[in-house]
This record gives structure tokens, sequence and C-alpha cells, in this order.
């Protein structure tokens, strides 16, 4: 396996840039300048990253619109029964309303207890492992301490490659034109590819795994590959690789 390190500079400098975030559901993060707004703002809008982009942001905007201008606060001052009340209605795909209430409310007692989503992950987060797999199992099973919501923060014994945690994580972690680096004490040397299927296809294109699934160990598969070509970055051209794919499909 032989990865030609100029072509993916060159497709990274092509497509990482700001204007080619629309349509992603990273945009939410920059509605936001306060780093407890980005992230409260990211967590919804990655967990919600799934099915038709169009569909996506029609539903992050229909949970974000009644929080206002800070949902950091808006989740710290809303109690669980209004919560669950607001969004009574809520659909996405296989996600109802009263999931994503558990969901948020979750998330609610995670910023009550560490005052932030960056605490809560740094609680698990071991300097020294070569990936964040473990903090992310750890992180998951004390995000769902009290109740589970499957569809948005699957239980790790499901062996799911945790694609949308690993986006939320690209965004909050990485600092560059796309994502915008809210988290400081996260190496991003430690990230995992998120997993989509654009990802997973352009990796079996270029011969980064043999695996049929999409699963952790596939995630972490493709990105000891990546590691090879950039070791302090390995998810550097994960925006920049699957824009360049979405945007050809659209041709």
């Amino acid at each position: 396996m032989i990865i030609d390190k100029k072509l993916l500079e060159a497709t990274y400098d092509r497509f990482n840039h700001k204007e080619f975030i629309h349509p992603d559901p990273l945009e939410f993060v920059y509605h936001y300048k306060a780093a407890a707004d980005r992230e409260a703002a990211g967590f919804i809008a990655a967990a919600l990253a799934y099915g038709n982009v169009t569909q996506i942001l029609k539903s992050v905007e229909k949970v974000i619109t009644p929080m206002g201008s800070s949902p950091s606060r808006w989740l710290l001052k809303t109690s669980p029964r209004e919560i669950t009340r607001i969004f009574a209605p809520f659909k996405h795909r296989f996600t109802t309303g009263r999931e994503l209430a558990v969901f948020l409310i979750n998330m609610k007692t995670a910023l009550e207890k560490y005052r932030s989503l960056e605490r809560c992950f740094l609680k698990h987060y071991k300097p020294a492992e070569e990936t964040l797999a473990g903090a992310i199992y750890a992180f998951v099973n004390d995000f769902n301490s009290k109740a589970c919501a499957p569809t948005l923060t699957p239980c790790p014994e499901k062996k799911s490659s945790f694609k949308r945690l690993n986006l939320f994580l690209r965004w909050m972690v990485r600092n560059d034109e796309v994502d915008p680096g809210v988290w400081k004490k996260v190496s991003p040397s430690k990230l995992i590819i998120p997993l989509d299927t654009h990802m997973f296809q352009v990796a079996k294109t270029m011969g980064l795994t043999a695996r049929k699934d999409t699963s952790m160990k596939t995630a972490l598969e493709i990105t000891a590959a990546f590691r090879k070509v950039s070791p302090p970055d390995p998810v550097r051209y994960d925006f920049s690789l699957t824009r360049a794919g979405i945007r050809r499909n659209n041709i």
C-alpha cells in the first residue's frame, strides 16, 4: 500500500476551505462564538448527522432554534420535563422526540456535573494511548449513565465505529480553516477517522482496508494508514476527501 501524499495535499489545498462547508452540519458550530455553545451545538449536529444532508440540516435547525443564542445556557436552565415537552413532536429518521430528549437531558447532566463536554471527555482521556478509542467508550458510558439514546449515542457494546462522535471530536480538536478547534487539551494525533459511506469507499479505493464492515476496527485500520502520512494529524484529509467525493457525485 502506497499513499500518494502529494495527491492528498492537493485535495486538502483544493477543498479544505470554509466555502465548502455548506451543506454540512458543521456549519451550525459557527453560529456561535462561545466554546460552550460551539461544543453543545456541535454535539447535537454531529449526533443527528445521518441520512439525507438536507434533512439533517432541517432537523438540527429544529433542535437548536428553541435554544436561542446560547444552547449551553438553555440546557442548564431548562428542566428535563420541559425539554421532553418541547421536543415531543420531533422526528429524524429513526430518532424520536423521546430519544432526542434523553440525549439532551444527558447533555444537561454532563454540563451540570463537569461544566463542559470537554471536561467530561478529559476525565476519560489518556494521553499515553495511541487513539481515542478507549476514551470514546468510557465517555459514552459516562454520558449515557442515566439512560441511553441508541440512535444518537450508541452503547459501546454495539461495536459501532462511532462515526458521528468521531466527527464531533474532529470538529472540536482540530484547528484549521474548516475545523474550529474548540478543545485545547486533546491531541489531534489521537483522532479516529469518522467512517461514513464516502470515506469507506475512498479508503477501499485507495487500498487502505480490505474489511467489509464499518466497525471501529475498520476505522482504526484506515486511521493507522493515514497516520503513516500525517502522524500529528491522521484525520487531516477527512473533510477534503469526502467533500471531493460528494461534489463529484453531485456533478
